[in-house]
């Protein structure tokens, strides 16, 4: 979305109470235990011992996050024994939706980050019989798009403070921003796995470049503002590149790696403006000038073409189980 520029005049639109689809949406899928559980779950684990059994963290925290994703609908907990007490957590229709942003991640990952803690096993598309990546593409021409090839304006529930991710739990970050040495997604955690860090690389996408806008337009304090810009940076996230105007001034520009984090970003706006959006309007409008219509994403595969169901793909589990089939 480079080609818009709705920060022309970088002036601040008045803020309104509350939040919008893209702060709620982004603030609750921008915790990677969150988005492990939804992984596990679309893979066919439902018990809380299963969860336990693969994920390295205490039961607080894996209550926590059951806890809260059953609150926020996309987990059902359904008792299937009385006596013992006994239950099982389920994937809602909201839950399952999810597959497009988790197979973007895994996408992602596998490209741009040459060493994980743990296993990263390719994905493989049982329609074709291949390992893939994902391609994001136009739902209405069809055609492979990036950042670059879009158009984006507010709507009519949009506003830079007002899409600032909300905290809904306690991330999983390091004190400059950058995930923990054992993270399963640890670039994408940092970018997402803190509100400030998202909402940067949200505004960078959205043509904001230097230090006093981000710092003007999201309110963001100045000495945590750097912290997470040298982070974004150590990550090759986000790259400085002098003026021609100033050389003694320099801007915050998306690298090539920063850029192609765009399909997660698409595949989670739709799902927040779907599942968490404003009966007032959308928060982001994107267009596709190229065929003239409202943007809405589709991931296909890169090896025959075919359009992607969260039912054909095949990853292996985590972090050393045997692979399994998503649910659509």
């Amino acid at each position: 979305m480079p080609a818009a520029d709705p920060t022309a005049d970088h002036s601040v639109p008045p803020h309104r109470p509350g939040s919008n689809s893209l702060s709620r949406g982004f603030g609750l899928l921008g915790d990677e235990w969150s988005l492990f559980l939804l992984r596990l779950a679309l893979l066919g684990r439902s018990k809380y011992s299963e969860f336990r059994a693969q994920l390295p963290i205490s039961h607080a925290v894996l209550t926590n996050r059951l806890d809260t994703l059953v609150r926020e609908g996309l987990i059902e907990k359904r008792m299937y024994s009385e006596r013992p007490p006994r239950s099982e957590y389920v994937l809602t229709e909201r839950g399952r939706s999810t597959w497009p942003i988790l197979t973007s991640i895994w996408g992602w990952e596998l490209a741009w980050v040459s060493h994980h803690s743990y296993e990263t096993p390719p994905m493989h598309h049982r329609a074709c019989g291949k390992d893939f990546a994902p391609v994001l593409t136009c739902g209405h021409c069809r055609q492979p798009v990036t950042a670059r090839d879009l158009r984006a304006a507010w709507g009519p529930t949009g506003g830079w403070r007002e899409s600032v991710p909300e905290t809904t739990t306690r991330r999983r970050s390091g004190s400059r921003g950058t995930a923990v040495d054992h993270s399963f997604y640890p670039d994408t955690m940092a970018v997402f796995g803190n509100r400030w860090s998202s909402a940067l690389v949200g505004a960078a996408f959205l043509r904001v470049h230097r230090f006093t806008d981000f710092q003007t337009l999201l309110g963001v304090p100045p000495g945590l503002l750097a912290d997470r810009l040298s982070a974004l940076c150590e990550r090759g996230i986000l790259e400085q590149v002098r003026t021609a105007t100033r050389p003694d001034w320099a801007e915050y520009r998306l690298t090539e790696k920063g850029l192609a984090v765009f399909p997660v970003i698409a595949t989670t706006i739709e799902w927040s403006e779907r599942w968490v959006g404003s009966p007032d309007g959308p928060a982001i409008e994107i267009k596709h000038p190229a065929c003239g219509s409202a943007f809405h994403g589709v991931l296909v595969c890169d090896q025959c073409g075919e359009t992607l169901t969260g039912a054909q793909i095949e990853l292996g589990s985590v972090p050393s189980a045997a692979g399994t089939t998503p649910e659509s």
